[in-house]
């Protein structure tokens, strides 16, 4: 049987349309490429009323120190970096880079918010006449409150002060920024350079699509994620990216941001970088791990920034980093499953609330109700 199509249509089987579209609506298998079915996802945190669970929230974490995968939940997902890779694109152009503000240094790095400051500073590292060379989508800023009425604009993109800086870099190498969002470019393969000082020298993607804004993200597993962001803690003196990113956390998301928040609460200590969908990257620079910890969070379902949140202050709770509760659910409360930590910090894990005194139960009455 064929894939029913109204009729007439241009991109039924056969047609040249077609090929741009998927065979099946159940989905493809492609051997050595397990998808989300096949993962043996586990549940990361759960959202009860009075005592029964109306949601959960399954997922993977990862535990490197250095280059050794020391904690494993949730299965080794496969899955792309998007965002949470910038860092690591961006250490192909630090020596392009060295001499601009601390500031055009946070936003190079940056999902952000699309805030004055932030549209500002990726303005700045480029000259208003290169402006047009900018390839990220029309899109407008990411608001928590209130009503969007702004115009669409390129700058207003989350990775406008990624894609400035590149192009920025470009200039100073002397590559030509024409298609410089393409994966045949000089920029992918600068990339692929720095991932493979991580993985090896011999590591190929198993996929390469593009990412929202553009460019080229790489399939990994949560596990090799971990190791990358574990040898973000063993460079941190080799370049700018750290010190940056701890300088102007707020650049590199917004207000209320989940990485922006716990790079304030780290104290120049903790990297983190959110990313599309669902994940969050962690590199720790901790006294019991003198590799470089580097741990990250996938959320099976995509992003999700207050179940990561939940998640986020119960490993970095546990190394002794507080990381403040997220704002309280409406008439729900949150709670961790153990595994998301090694068994050896199940003590102090227990030791973390997920509210806090002025957070009480309200998904209840305070007498037995009689039935």
């Amino acid at each position: 049987m064929s894939i029913e199509h109204d009729t007439p249509s241009a991109v039924e089987p056969g047609r040249p349309g077609s090929t741009l579209y998927p065979d099946s609506p159940l989905g493809e298998q492609v051997e050595g490429i397990p998808t989300g079915r096949e993962v043996a996802w586990e549940p990361l945190v759960d959202y009860r009323r009075n005592g029964v669970s109306e949601t959960t929230i399954h997922g993977a974490v990862a535990w490197a120190h250095g280059d050794e995968v020391i904690h494993s939940f949730g299965g080794n997902v496969l899955c792309y970096g998007r965002s949470m890779m910038k860092p690591f694109m961006l250490k192909a152009f630090t020596d392009e880079l060295s001499d601009v503000s601390w500031e055009q240094k946070a936003i190079a790095v940056a999902s952000h918010n699309g805030d004055t400051e932030h549209v500002a500073a990726a303005q700045s590292l480029l000259a208003q006449e290169e402006w047009p060379l900018m390839l990220t989508p029309l899109d407008v800023p990411l608001i928590q409150f209130g009503r969007q009425v702004r115009r669409p604009r390129r700058w207003f993109h989350t990775c406008s002060g990624e894609h400035a800086a590149i192009l920025h870099g470009c200039r100073k190498k002397g590559w030509n920024r024409a298609g410089y969002t393409l994966p045949t470019h000089e920029v992918f393969h600068a990339y692929m350079e720095q991932i493979r000082t991580y993985l090896g020298e011999d590591w190929m993607p198993l996929r390469i699509a593009k990412d929202g804004c553009g460019l080229p993200t790489v399939s990994n597993t949560v596990s090799e994620l971990a190791q990358i962001y574990a040898g973000l803690v063993r460079d941190k003196d080799e370049d700018w990216i750290w010190e940056a990113m701890v300088r102007h956390p707020d650049l590199v998301g917004g207000f209320n941001r989940l990485d922006s928040t716990i790079l304030k609460a780290g104290e120049g200590k903790v990297i983190a970088k959110e990313g599309a969908d669902g994940l969050l990257g962690l590199a720790i620079e901790h006294p019991d791990y003198p590799k470089g910890l580097g741990i990250v969070v996938k959320i099976a379902h995509g992003w999700n920034s207050q179940a990561t949140w939940y998640v986020a202050r119960a490993v970095l709770g546990v190394l002794g980093i507080n990381l403040r509760n997220p704002y309280p659910l409406h008439r729900q409360k949150a709670f961790i499953v153990p595994g998301i930590v090694p068994e050896k910090y199940l003590d102090v894990l227990e030791t973390l609330p997920t509210w806090d005194e002025w957070d009480p139960d309200q998904d209840r009455w305070l007498y037995d109700v009689e039935m």
